[in-house]
Order: structure tokens, then C-alpha cells, then sequence
């Protein structure tokens, strides 16, 4: 006798869309048209507007970019009123929003735009990848909303609707499942009356309805079309990801006075808070010792005081990857430099020549991590 046909078995990470792509597009964005949160970038759309906020909105939680944003357009309004601020300029700008290696990297495509593209931000997809900081997510994001383009995008918040829709059980950050996710968001753009109004719903609405915790399942526009909905498992898809192991780091600053000014130097532009400045300082994955402050010192050519350093405050920060142990040390007596008078300038002999000396004012111009920038103010001057 004939074997009976096996039922064919669906790979779980396939995107296979609960409804037509049309009718699921079509609901999300008249959904977006009326429940769309009223956000500066959205008021008055440009490409370079654009293109700022999502770098800014990468990682940080949109009510501090909320914030911050409008003034950073008032400060750099072009790409190139940004190239010619400089990018210590567009750091210290940045200030709280954490992750600086964004700012260089924002400053470095309109560096880019300029050179390249006349000062205007590219229209495709194409060529805004060839941006520095820019990945397919950016690059779509910025090609559909500011031009029209049907590019698909996927953030956090997609993988999680996409998940939730086609009921996958995965991981949030499993492999498959953010590829499904880009396979369905394609389907979904080409079938989308406005591919940026579209993209903007699918985010929106996993940040205001189809949230980690506790979805808003009754005001989702897709939520009789929704397998999970369905099968009572929205609140259990996507599986959350593997929490990163922190890293302890200890960070030592020493505050150098002379003459009304502090001493800084700039940061390796890899790592913690890569680029920007600081009160010289060890990094360490154990707290240095009165030893390691002390042979600092003498690396500057700075003679160390008779008496222990005084510490005068410590703070500590969790960042995503890190545990940052900070201290600022007091060196006492202001340190004494050879400078030029007029300019503030340190003599060429001076031995303290790599440190950077600036006055209150001044440092106000610097890029600095905004734990550091706390420090400084409360206790260097």
C-alpha cells in the first residue's frame, strides 16, 4: 500500500505572515495616522534631521533624545555647520546620551556627506550605508521615511511583532528569528501604500502597544490576524535575551591644578568612553593603589606630594557591557608649569607638555562622559 503523505512541517523562524502583507501594512498604517506619539522629529522632516535623530535614538531611550534633539539641529543645522564645529564640539553636545562612539561616528558622515555628496544626505539606500555609523537598519529607515524608498527595517521593537504575529519561539536576538523578522518586514513595505509611514507603525507600534511586558493586545490594529494573540502567548514571545556579563573596571582621575586651570587628556577612541576627555587617570580591572597614583604622577614629570592623595569622591555606573568604578584624587597644591603668559600655552620643555590645560570656561568645550563632566565641576575648580 502507498505511504499516507507526512504533513509538511513549517521551519518555526520562517516568516510566514498571518494575513496578506497588504491587509497587515494597510492596518498599521492607519493605525500610525491617529496614534503616532507627537515627536520633534517628526514635526519637521528633513534627511539630515532624520538621519541625526536615529543616530541619536540608537540605544538610548527616546525620551532623553526627545530632549536633546532640538538643540542639537539649532547647534549643527547641516552637515556642514557640523564638520566646521569639529567633533569635540558635536561630543560635548552628546553629553548624557551615552555610547559616544555615535557622536564620532554621526561626525564623521557629515564629514563624509560634505566630501562625497555635496552636503546633502543621500537618497538610497546604497549609498547611505557607505556613511560611517550608518547599517541597514539607519539606511532604511532614513531612505523610506525621508525619501520614499521601499527599504524594510528592523529594530527591537520589529523582531518583537514579527515574533508575536507569526507566533516564533526564539530568542529576541536569535539569528533566525531577526532574519525572519527582515523577510517579513520586506514583504511588508512592498505592499505598503507609504513605505516610511509604514516602517514608523511597525516601530511605534512595538513601543507603545506590543511592548516586552505586558502588550496592549486590545489596541493593536493587527490583533485578530495575531498567532500569538491567539494561542494566549503574547507576553511569552520573543524569549528575552541572554543578559551580558559586566565587566568591573576601576577608573582613578587625578585633578592637577595650575594657575585656575585643570589638567586633561583625551581617551583612546576605542573602548570606554573612547575620544572623549578626563583628568589624567589609570583604568584597571582592580582599584589602583596609592603606588599606581603616585608613578602617574611622575610619568608627567610632576613630583608626588609628602602626604597620601586625598580621594574627595566616588561614583559608580552601570553601563551595558560595564561596571565603572570612578574616584577622583586630589593632588593638593597647584602643579607648577611652565606657560606662556598671554595664551595659557604650556612652554615646549615643560614636562607636563602632553596634558592639556584648560580653565572652567573651557572645559565647558570639552566631550566628556557625563560622570566624569559631574566630577570635574563639583571638584576641580
Amino acid at each position: 500500500m502507498p505511504r499516507p503523505a507526512s504533513n509538511p512541517v513549517r521551519d518555526p523562524l520562517e516568516p510566514v505572515l498571518p494575513a496578506a502583507p497588504g491587509v497587515l501594512a494597510a492596518a498599521v498604517e492607519e493605525w500610525f495616522q491617529t496614534e503616532a506619539r507627537d515627536l520633534p522629529w517628526r514635526r519637521h522632516r528633513t534627511p539630515w534631521r532624520s538621519l541625526v535623530s536615529e543616530l541619536m535614538l540608537q540605544q538610548t531611550q527616546v525620551a532623553r533624545v526627545e530632549a536633546r534633539v532640538e538643540g542639537f539641529m539649532e547647534r549643527f543645522p547641516s552637515p556642514a555647520a557640523m564638520v566646521d564645529a569639529g567633533e569635540d564640539a558635536v561630543l560635548a553636545l552628546w553629553e548624557g546620551l551615552g555610547y559616544y562612539r555615535r557622536a564620532r561616528l554621526l561626525h564623521a558622515a557629515a564629514v563624509r556627506i560634505v566630501e562625497r555628496h555635496d552636503g546633502d544626505v543621500p537618497t538610497d539606500a546604497r549609498h547611505l550605508l557607505d556613511l560611517p555609523g550608518v547599517g541597514r537598519y539607519t539606511a532604511g529607515s532614513v531612505a523610506s521615511i525621508a525619501f520614499g524608498r521601499r527599504e524594510p527595517i528592523v529594530d527591537g521593537n520589529v523582531v518583537r511583532v514579527v515574533a508575536r504575529l507569526a507566533a516564533i519561539d526564539a530568542r529576541a536576538d536569535d539569528p533566525g528569528l531577526v532574519d525572519a523578522a527582515w523577510r517579513a518586514a520586506g514583504r511588508l513595505v512592498e505592499a505598503a501604500a507609504d513605505p516610511g509611514r509604514l516602517n514608523e507603525g511597525l516601530m511605534e507600534l512595538g513601543a507603545t502597544v506590543c511592548t516586552p511586558a505586558n502588550p496592549r493586545c486590545d489596541g493593536c490594529p493587527c490583533r485578530e490576524h495575531c498567532r500569538a494573540h491567539a494561542d494566549g502567548t503574547a507576553e511569552d514571545l520573543p524569549r528575552p535575551k541572554v543578559r551580558p556579563v559586566r565587566q568591573v573596571v576601576h577608573v582613578d582621575l587625578l585633578l592637577l591644578r595650575s594657575a585656575g586651570r585643570l589638567a586633561f587628556v583625551q581617551r583612546p577612541r576605542g573602548g570606554l568612553w573612547g575620544g572623549l576627555w578626563q583628568p589624567p587617570g589609570i583604568e584597571a580591572d582592580r582599584p589602583p593603589t596609592d603606588a599606581d597614583r603616585r608613578a602617574l604622577l611622575a610619568e608627567f614629570g610632576i613630583e608626588p606630594p609628602d602626604h597620601a592623595l586625598d580621594v574627595v569622591a566616588q561614583v559608580r555606573r552601570l553601563l551595558t557591557h560595564r561596571e565603572v568604578h570612578l574616584r577622583a584624587w586630589s593632588a593638593g597644591e597647584d602643579v607648577d608649569v611652565e606657560t606662556d603668559v598671554e595664551t595659557g600655552a604650556e612652554a615646549e620643555t615643560s614636562a607636563t607638555a602632553r596634558l592639556a590645560w584648560h580653565d572652567r570656561s573651557a572645559a565647558t568645550g570639552l566631550g566628556m562622559a557625563k560622570p566624569v563632566r559631574t566630577l570635574v565641576e563639583t571638584h576641580g575648580w
